[in-house]
Formats: C-alpha cells, sequence, structure tokens
C-alpha cells in the first residue's frame, strides 16, 4: 500500500492526451494547432474560474512545445520573471499562470518582455481567473494580454467529469462502473487531475491486491489515500 499511496499523492504530469475537453474543445484544438505553427499570433491568453484546466494547460503546452521549440520556459516562483527580463536571449516559448497575482515589478518586467519578444519572434502564453478588461493591471499589460487570442475556459459538469474518468479507466484497460464513478465524485477531491489519479491507483490496487475492482476496493483506496 506504500506505493500505492504514493502514486495517489502523486497525480498524473499534465498533458493534451489527459485533459478532459467538455465545453473547452474548441481552445485544445487551438493550442494543438498554435504549438504547430498553423495559428500564427504572438500571445495567446486563456481564462477561467479555479478548477477549469488552465494551470494544466499550460503546462501541457509545456511540456508539448518543449519537443519542438528551440527553448520552452514555464514561469512559476516569485523572481523568475524579473530574472528573464534581465536574460540575454528568450526562449522561443514563454508560458506564465495566475498573471493576476504579478507584482507593479513583475508588471513592468512583462511589459518589457512583451516588447522583446516581438523582436526575438517569442511566443507567449498566459492564463489567469478573469478576462483581461477584469485584471488589476496595469493598463497597458492588460491591452498586451488581451491583443492576442483570447479564450474562457468552462468548468466541467459532473456528467463531464463522469465521462472522463470512465474513458480514462476504459484506457487503462478496465471498466469504470457508474457507482463507483458517482461515489469516488463524491467522497474524493473534486478536480479532475485528483479523480483520475484515484482511477490509475485503484487500477494498481487491484492488480496488487488481485481483487476485481469493486465499491470496497474503491473505498479502501480512498481511505488510504
Amino acid at each position: 500500500m506504500q506505493q500505492l499511496l504514493l502514486n495517489l499523492s502523486e497525480a498524473p504530469a499534465p498533458t493534451f492526451e489527459n485533459f478532459a475537453p467538455g465545453r473547452n474543445a474548441e481552445v485544445l484544438a487551438m493550442l494543438h494547432a498554435w504549438l504547430a505553427g498553423v495559428v500564427d499570433e504572438h500571445c495567446v491568453y486563456v481564462w477561467g474560474p479555479r478548477g477549469c484546466g488552465k494551470s494544466h494547460l499550460l503546462r501541457a503546452a509545456v511540456r508539448a512545445a518543449s519537443q519542438g521549440a528551440d527553448g520552452v520556459l514555464m514561469l512559476g516562483s516569485t523572481g523568475e520573471l524579473e530574472a528573464l527580463d534581465r536574460a540575454a536571449s528568450l526562449p522561443a516559448v514563454i508560458a506564465l499562470d495566475d498573471v493576476q497575482r504579478l507584482s507593479m515589478d513583475e508588471q513592468g518586467a512583462l511589459f518589457r518582455l512583451f516588447q522583446r519578444s516581438r523582436e526575438e519572434n517569442v511566443r507567449m502564453l498566459a492564463a489567469g481567473d478573469v478576462a483581461p478588461v477584469g485584471l488589476d493591471l496595469r493598463d497597458d499589460v492588460r491591452t498586451r494580454l488581451g491583443a492576442g487570442l483570447v479564450f474562457q475556459l468552462r468548468l466541467l459538469s459532473d456528467a463531464e467529469k463522469a465521462e472522463a474518468l470512465t474513458s480514462h479507466a476504459s484506457r487503462r484497460g478496465f471498466a469504470l462502473a457508474p457507482e463507483l464513478t458517482q461515489y469516488l465524485m463524491h467522497h474524493g477531491r473534486r478536480d479532475l487531475r485528483s479523480l483520475m489519479a484515484v482511477v490509475d491507483a485503484l487500477d494498481e490496487y487491484s492488480l496488487q491486491t488481485k481483487r476485481p475492482v469493486s465499491l470496497p476496493l474503491l473505498r479502501e483506496v480512498l481511505q488510504f489515500g
């Protein structure tokens, strides 16, 4: 069970393949095209409420872009934006999450990066909790975030989450009965990435114990998770 607990605490790495689009299929298709160079746009901004998949998509895009671009950078910790502003050269793709949290100094750094990125042919992918016009940021930063492609991400409905979990289990080679899906959604964490991690752990525990996937087995996984 110790190995199972480790796997349960580590949700699968975000990819385009394990992103459940629901009503966000257009955004997913656009990012595929943007990274492939089919969509010629300098900046892409996605926004939506917590749990809609913004961070998942950014990390999935970085993962996909790193396989073909000369350089990709996902900005996260405080100070990274200002450090990049001082760098001699920029990566081919820059991803920036939670732009609504930027300090005034970081906003200044981002504005200068926008200017440099056009000169150095760098593409920017950013995410925030509201549309550009509603961001509590400098006017010039808001304007540049809204000047490119802007997409709103929608939360998955319970039915869409259930469908995603069922499909995920099927790809792993087992059937997840509707009653198990409903139990998991009512007793597990609400975000889909964590729910899928439980499905993975359930499959592994079933194989380890040589017991069929069932409600009692799911209860054990959730109890030790």
